[in-house]
């Protein structure tokens, strides 16, 4: 049977220390500042973002949340992330996607100001990541190298198989895991479901990510004994939120991600993480 990759765990160690950062900060007259922007009423954004404003509560971060209705237009919006970047309170920005049909996210996105940038994912700040510079960094990809390095699943050296090459997990993810860095310095192969017999590569892998959000996707005959698996694409049934991780790889594999409670709570937690970084680096 293998070892669950507790996230929930590892997270609520992190938001721990992040807190005992905050306080510092919110004693030097600089409390840490989040601003969160969400456009209409999917109901998973709203979720998540409200999920992101109890973790900034409970770490000790402000929160400065914008909720505009899916009639916004593309100035509403832009003027918002403006707002947030011209803010001296506001540390970090997050604009939830997806936004509604007919705005540019594109454009939203590369509106923030890099140093702003929570999610990491600015193009300035992914070019950091490709030049291996300073930076912060994208927040799910984060959080899996930090889950793997807490569990000791070596990764150094080794054979590590992305599934999945979307902007916000596969790509930046390919690239930090490729990097001559602890936890990293692996051999890293992508892959994706247009690939022929997917498989037989996935099968070579000492660590194997699924980022691609097709249920069921990673079967235990896919895996080999003793691998680690780690589910970080997730879609929906109803209520029920799925794993790309079908259950019966809990037999075959060494270490895996629990359907709930691995790779989400890193999420936030590394979310925090550049919040708090954010903050620490405005002057006085």
């Amino acid at each position: 049977m293998a070892e669950l990759l507790d996230g929930n765990k590892l997270a609520g160690r992190i938001k721990m220390e992040l807190a005992d950062r905050a306080l510092w900060l919110a004693s030097a007259g600089r409390p840490a500042g989040l601003g969160t922007v969400l456009v209409g009423d999917d109901g998973p954004s709203a979720k998540y973002v409200a999920m992101k404003i109890a973790d900034c509560e409970e770490v000790g971060i402000r929160s400065f949340h914008h909720s505009l209705p899916a009639t916004a237009s593309q100035a509403d919006v832009e003027a918002v992330v403006d707002a947030l970047n011209n803010d001296p309170a506001v540390h970090s920005i997050l604009v939830q996607l997806p936004l509604p049909a007919g705005l540019d996210e594109e454009a939203v996105l590369l509106r923030i100001n890099p140093a702003k940038d929570v999610d990491g994912l600015h193009p300035t700040n992914l070019g950091r990541l490709v030049m291996g510079t300073p930076g912060p960094l994208p927040c799910t990809p984060a959080g899996i190298v930090e889950l793997l390095a807490a569990h000791r699943v070596p990764v150094e050296g080794k054979h590590v198989v992305v599934i999945g090459r979307g902007l916000t997990i596969g790509r930046p993810l390919s690239l930090l895991l490729a990097m001559r860095r602890p936890g990293c310095n692996a051999a890293v192969t992508v892959v994706h479901t247009g690939v022929d017999d997917m498989g037989a590569i996935v099968r070579e892998a000492d660590v194997v990510i699924s980022a691609a959000g097709v249920a069921g996707l990673v079967t235990a005959d896919m895996i080999k004994p003793g691998a680690a698996v780690v589910g970080a694409g997730t879609s929906w049934a109803g209520a029920k939120l799925l794993s790309d991780v079908a259950d019966e790889v809990t037999e075959v594999a060494g270490w895996i991600t629990p359907r709930i409670g691995g790779v989400g709570p890193m999420t936030r937690a590394m979310l925090l993480r550049n919040a708090v970084l954010a903050a620490e680096k405005v002057s006085v």
